[in-house]
């Protein structure tokens, strides 16, 4: 069975990004999906002189170890003054640290969603530019723009977005049956 690596990229414990997860995953069968909550992989700040001293931390090292079972990634990132989160871009630097190919060239979902109107379309066009850099394979992205208005009771409530949602992760799908499984 494919497995399939979800990260909300940021820490809060109610995250918007967590629940656009939630339900693009009910979208999805005959996948095991492996939840990365960053809570669970609490890292210093990055720096050379830190690593130098104490080396990588545990807690990158088990989240490498997660992160090498996937067969492709979910992700959908917080947007923070336009950029990724702290904690994301943090554990980010770090995981680099040990695989620059952080992604492993698999396929990926990319996704945000705010409060705004804009649904993080700053920090999804940075990743875009970003990430081929860090080895992802983006098949498809999505933003889920004005979260509360556009989402509720688990689902996106806008009929043409989630058409749209449906129709990104079809073509992520496509891509992952695409992909030897990892004997894991």
């Amino acid at each position: 069975m494919l497995k399939i690596v979800t990260i909300a990229g940021t820490n809060s414990q109610d995250s918007i990004n967590n629940s656009l997860i939630a339900y693009t995953k009910t979208l999805m069968d005959d996948v095991e999906f492996l939840n990365i909550d960053l809570n669970n992989y609490l890292l210093p700040i990055f720096g050379v002189d830190y690593e130098t001293e104490n080396g990588l931390p545990s807690a990158v090292k088990s989240l490498n170890k997660v992160i090498d079972q996937a067969d492709g990634f979910m992700l959908s990132l917080a947007e923070h003054n336009g950029s990724y989160s702290a904690v994301f871009k943090n554990t980010l630097d770090w995981l680099s640290r040990i695989n620059l190919s952080v992604w492993r060239n698999k396929p990926m979902l990319l996704m945000a969603t705010s409060p705004g109107a804009r649904g993080g379309a700053n920090v999804l066009a940075s990743a875009q530019a970003y990430f081929p850099f860090l080895g992802a394979d983006i098949k498809a992205t999505f933003s889920l723009p004005s979260y509360s208005k556009n989402f509720s009771e688990g689902r996106i409530q806008n009929s043409e977005l989630q058409k749209i949602l449906k129709q990104k992760v079809l073509v992520f799908k496509e891509q992952l049956h695409k992909v030897e499984p990892i004997s894991h």
